[in-house]
């Protein structure tokens, strides 16, 4: 009952999200570590696919190397960047989660007759 395309779909994408999340704050903790070299989380094309394949649970994470100038000391993190991808990161884990919840209260609902 819960393994439904609409929360396995969900489910996905907040771990995407929370891995997105996990890279970013690695980032910014290491914002003066000479020569780091900034990543970045992508799933929505996979998940994409994957959902319209009929699998969500099959998306993959794609964790890779930003580009964007390099400071003095070989390090590429900007905190402008970072922060403007952790704000939407948050905004769209709330609303999923949001959505997950809603379905849940529906389930429960039904199932409380």
């Amino acid at each position: 009952m819960l393994d439904d395309i609409t929360s396995v779909t969900l489910a996905t994408a907040l771990s995407g999200l929370a891995a997105r999340q996990r890279v970013s704050a690695n980032n910014i903790a290491n914002i003066e570590t000479p020569n780091f070299k900034a990543s970045q989380v992508s799933f929505e094309d996979s998940l994409r696919a994957a959902v319209r394949a009929g699998d969500p649970s099959s998306a993959a994470l794609s964790q890779g190397s930003q580009s964007g100038p390099v400071s003095v000391n070989g390090n590429n993190v900007s905190l402008d960047t970072e922060t403007v991808t952790d704000e939407k990161t948050q905004l769209q884990y709330q609303l999923l989660s949001g959505a997950l919840t809603s379905k849940f209260g529906l389930l429960e609902t039904v199932l409380k007759g």
